[in-house]
């Protein structure tokens, strides 16, 4: 069981639409990550950027195979960490917002967005996931994920029983619905007595501006990295959290709820 965990999160300047360009960014990004860390938080869709065109999403949306998903497993395993973050995936006939857990051995779990951002054109060009994310033990810390938009449904990222100590935001929030943004990430830290992440990405597109907008809080919503350049890193305390939550266990007290 590891004792202390360093995280770090990436703000990427998504090319819309140009998955190699992208890619090869990523390489020289993850060149800035500390030396040691133990987890890479990716922003949401990093690799295509927000595609608001059906037809364009098509011919982007790749396979759980495919070469976003196999580049990321290389970074992994170069590395020696994690990395988390979401793509464009193909799935049979439709398309998914799919974030991803990927270990250095190879070894990912998924989890596929709920809440599509009906403000957008989302909700028209992917599916809803219908599954809660996994929980995903990595060097004795549990992590489970939730992706930009899921952060305002409290329900579904509610960690009961304490099942996960970090919960992993990737996102694609921009800077004019900042205040809700900081304000949803130290809630959902405060109330479910864990560190989060929210990675952010940087630049901006047709819905807006992005930099400076990546966060990682810990387990009572206090801030302990903000922004400083492409990479912002934190680590991560178990003895910390684990004390918080036998000294202040509000969690027994939370409401049970069966999400269907």
């Amino acid at each position: 069981m590891q004792e202390k965990l360093l995280i770090s999160a990436l703000q990427l300047d998504s090319t819309l639409g140009v998955p190699q360009a992208n890619l090869e960014y990523l390489d020289l990004a993850i060149k800035k990550v500390p030396k040691g860390t133990d987890v890479v938080v990716l922003p949401e869709l990093f690799s295509t950027g927000y595609i608001s065109d059906l037809e364009q999403a098509r011919k982007l949306a790749e396979p759980i195979d495919g070469p976003t998903m196999a580049h990321v497993k290389k970074l992994a395993r170069r590395n020696s960490c994690a990395i988390c973050g979401t793509f464009l995936a193909k799935d049979g006939d439709k398309l998914c917002n799919r974030a991803f857990f990927v270990e250095p051995n190879g070894d990912v779990v998924f989890y596929d967005k709920r809440h599509l951002f009906s403000l957008s054109d989302e909700a028209s060009i992917v599916s809803p996931g219908l599954k809660l994310a996994p929980v995903v033990r990595f060097r004795g810390w549990n992590f489970s994920m939730a992706v930009c938009y899921d952060v305002r449904f409290p329900a579904w990222v509610r960690n009961q029983g304490m099942k996960y100590d970090v919960l992993l935001v990737p996102a694609n929030w921009p800077q004019k619905r900042s205040y809700a943004w900081t304000h949803l990430l130290q809630a959902r830290a405060i109330e479910n007595q864990a560190y989060i992440v929210g990675a952010n990405r940087s630049g901006s597109d047709e819905f807006g501006v992005y930099d400076n907008e990546t966060y990682i809080y810990d387990y009572m919503g206090k801030p302990i990295a903000e922004t400083s350049g492409v990479c912002i890193s934190a680590e991560l305390n178990r003895t910390a959290v684990e004390k918080f939550r036998a000294g202040f266990p509000a969690w027994k007290d939370a409401d049970q709820i069966e999400l269907k």
